[in-house]
């Protein structure tokens, strides 16, 4: 299984290297057949390794010797192969979605976007396999330079370059600080891999009879913040918002459906193989910043998400929200936490995707993505408010969906969990079905020009233009299928008895310290038989239950309402100020917060 490693992230870069070869010459629907072929074969390698034992892959046969090598490795464990698959199937969603999607490409031949979609999905599944340290650093930024682009895309607009630069600015800041704490370990270690890294520092503990010093400490600090920037955590997640707004649709269901879930993934994977042991850092150093900056994350980005107009921020903000929930279930360091965590991602990539893609067909329908604007004109449009609304219930944690599942599998953990995750997902899926039954089903009254939401810097989204440059008369059948997948995905993640105990194994085996260095560096996998696990339990259920009908109920009673201000919110939303030396300043005061926490 270990030469298909190297393919899953070789094969979108030579389609995208195509793309890019043929240029003008490549007529628009070719180029899109290459890309989707491209993403499809990606997928399909991702998916045969995954029904393989997990293999290691050292390229161009540097395999180590007595321990140590040079060399560099892709890892093929089920956790990052999950993700490589997740990646590159919801890759082929886009890429179907945006068939013929810009009438007039406006970098001058149709294959600029797909080949940029190309080079997104290798970044991410090279960032997912990779065991190396520096790679990861090379594949972050390589995420993070296409991302800018799509971002961007219609560089004819002003708006879109403003918020790429933001994007831009904050995620260099932060590739900036992993590339220093990698410097650090090297320093330390001489080591790059993370493995060797991670053995390295527990052998220097052993030598010495201490743990991790100062400088380990602040490796880790300075690597924790270059994920959580990219998971958009909270002081980290001003980009997001603003990049969400700009961004074409079928971008923000690629940053919104599995990018930032990369950070989460990341900052487990780098604490798991390199700080877990007596070497790295404390497991409760890093429990407490995990859990407070998830916690934080969460309940601002629910409150957040409340007061918005603008759909695709408003869906930005539920991101934020739903990652603090992600880091709460990674930081109990436990492997049910971790599982619980996996089905979670799987189960909000396809809501989160969908509901851009629900989104984007009201763009390109009705020029908006103003919630007041769109005010009763989604009746025509029933089934895309049956999507809408579903994806909303998928949010909320409405049984039996995935992320209903991976929700009470985490809540399970901790007596106090419950509360914060019902009152999260009640509030993030509450909104999303408030949009629904103002749009589709014209309840309440139509919005006026003074509501809350259209103040201050935040965009109300009733400027928008249609991103096919057109207005459609019905919805493309392309996009509504799509749409109607990835709910069916969302769903099938509940749904699937054997799935969980798969995740709940591949989770053992991730939070393995040791086990994951003596797989890579002596040849020795670690044997991780399964075990018993929880499905779907009563308790489970009946929170998902509990927080859908608080969702329901939210949106009830907002519907009508002219103002979704809450009392003494007004300086959040003017910290989302739209300047990028704010969000600069804050993500120079959040490496502060990440160094408190870890040192408490």
């Amino acid at each position: 299984m270990g030469r298909l490693l190297p393919l899953i992230v070789v094969v979108p870069l030579l389609g995208a290297a195509l793309l890019v070869a043929g240029g003008r010459h490549v007529p628009r629907p070719v180029a899109e057949a290459v890309a989707g072929l491209a993403a499809a074969a990606s997928a399909g390698l991702a998916a045969v390794a995954l029904t393989r034992p997990p293999a290691v892959s050292w390229l161009g046969a540097w395999g180590p010797r007595d321990g140590h090598s040079v060399g560099i490795v892709l890892v093929g464990d089920r956790i990052g192969l999950g993700l490589a698959a997740l990646t590159s199937l919801l890759v082929v969603a886009v890429l179907a979605y945006s068939w013929h999607y810009f009438d007039e490409p406006p970098h001058g031949h149709g294959g600029a976007f797909p080949a940029l979609v190309l080079l997104f999905q290798a970044g991410m599944c090279g960032f997912a396999l990779t065991g190396d340290l520096f790679d990861a650093f090379v594949f972050f930024e390589l995420m993070g330079v296409v991302g800018y682009a799509l971002t961007g895309y219609r560089v004819e607009e002003a708006r879109p370059v403003q918020g790429a630069l933001v994007f831009g600015f904050v995620n260099s800041l932060g590739g900036y600080a992993a590339l220093l704490g990698i410097g650090l370990l090297y320093a330390r270690t001489g080591e790059l891999g993370m493995a060797q890294t991670g053995r390295a520092l527990d052998e220097s503990a052993g030598a010495s009879g201490r743990g991790g010093d100062a400088l380990v400490v602040a490796a880790f600090v300075l690597i924790l913040t270059a994920l959580l920037v990219k998971a958009a955590a909270v002081p980290f997640h001003f980009w997001l918002p603003d990049a969400h707004a700009v961004a074409p649709t079928p971008v923000c269901m690629l940053l919104s459906g599995v990018m930032v879930e990369m950070g989460g993934y990341g900052a487990a994977r780098v604490y798991t193989t390199v700080f877990a042991g007596p070497g790295g850092v404390p497991a409760a150093g890093a429990r407490r910043t995990l859990l407070v900056l998830g916690v934080v994350s969460a309940l601002a980005g629910a409150l957040m998400c409340w007061q918005q107009r603008h759909v695709k921020r408003l869906l930005a903000f539920s991101t934020v929200a739903h990652t603090g929930l992600f880091l709460t279930g990674i930081a109990l360091l436990t492997p049910h936490g971790i599982a619980g965590t996996a089905l979670y991602v799987l189960g909000h990539a396809g809501a989160k995707a969908a509901l851009f893609a629900c989104t984007g067909i009201l763009l390109d329908r009705h020029g908006s993505v103003d919630e007041c604007e769109l005010h009763g004109k989604g009746r025509d449009t029933a089934g895309t408010g049956l999507l809408f609304a579903a994806g909303g219930l998928a949010l909320a944690g409405l049984p039996p969906f995935g992320t209903s599942l991976g929700k009470a599998l985490v809540e399970e953990q901790s007596p106090w969990l419950p509360a914060l995750f019902v009152l999260v997902s009640a509030v993030t899926g509450g909104a999303v079905l408030r949009v629904a039954a103002r749009v589709f089903l014209g309840a309440g009254q139509a919005g006026r020009d003074g509501e809350e939401g259209s103040e201050g810097p935040e965009t109300a989204g009733g400027e928008e233009e249609p991103e096919t440059g057109r207005r459609v008369r019905r919805p493309p059948v392309p996009m509504v299928t799509v749409a109607a997948l990835l709910l069916a995905g969302a769903l099938a993640v509940g749904t699937v008895p054997g799935l969980t105990g798969a995740v709940t194994t591949a989770a053992e085996a991730f939070a393995d310290h040791g086990g994951y260095a003596a797989a890579v560096l002596d040849g020795r996998p670690a044997v991780h038989p399964a075990g018993a696990y929880d499905w779907w339990t009563w308790t489970g259920a009946g929170l998902g239950l509990l927080s859908a009908a608080l969702a329901v109920g939210l949106a009830a009673l907002s519907v009508g309402r002219r103002s979704r201000a809450v009392p003494g919110s007004a300086p959040l939303r003017r910290l989302h100020s739209g300047h990028v030396g704010d969000y600069v300043a804050w993500t120079v005061a959040g490496i502060g917060l990440v160094s408190l926490l870890a040192l408490w």
